[in-house]
């Protein structure tokens, strides 16, 4: 995320600034990373599961323990059973809002909101697009 500082005003400053304090006092109450980490083993640990079991990826324990041969799970849905479609990579914005230059659009799917009332006025799309 990127700010233009020099485009804001001291009453925009002012209102980043006490965002960003407010910000950095939730995190600073939160617990380090690895004690959350080291607590959640624990449980696992203690009752007996694998984060793979709870979340994905292993048969569960019984299952393992009863020598039953584990099934293939079969898809819910005809979606799950088509190809996965390759996800698409990053594209930069080609068009930036005049009123707001963090609100950017990079051409693909539903136009925003922003947009959309601009056309809407009888604007040109191509009035928008980032030089």
């Amino acid at each position: 995320m990127s700010i233009d500082l020099s485009s804001l005003s001291a009453k925009e400053l002012e209102s980043l600034i006490s965002l960003a304090k407010k910000r950095k006092t939730t995190l600073n109450k939160r617990k380090p990373i690895a004690a959350v980490r080291k607590r959640i083993s624990q449980v696992l640990k203690t009752e007996g599961y694998t984060l793979e079991e709870l979340f994905g990826g292993a048969a569960p324990a019984a299952a393992r323990s009863a020598g039953k041969a584990s099934k293939a799970a079969k898809p819910a849905t005809a979606a799950a059973t088509r190809k996965a479609r390759k996800p698409l990579g990053k594209v930069a914005p080609k068009y930036r809002n005049p009123a707001n230059t963090g609100e950017t659009w990079t051409g693909r799917g539903k136009q925003p909101r922003w947009l959309a009332a601009y056309t809407a006025q009888g604007k040109k799309l191509e009035d928008f697009l980032i030089k």
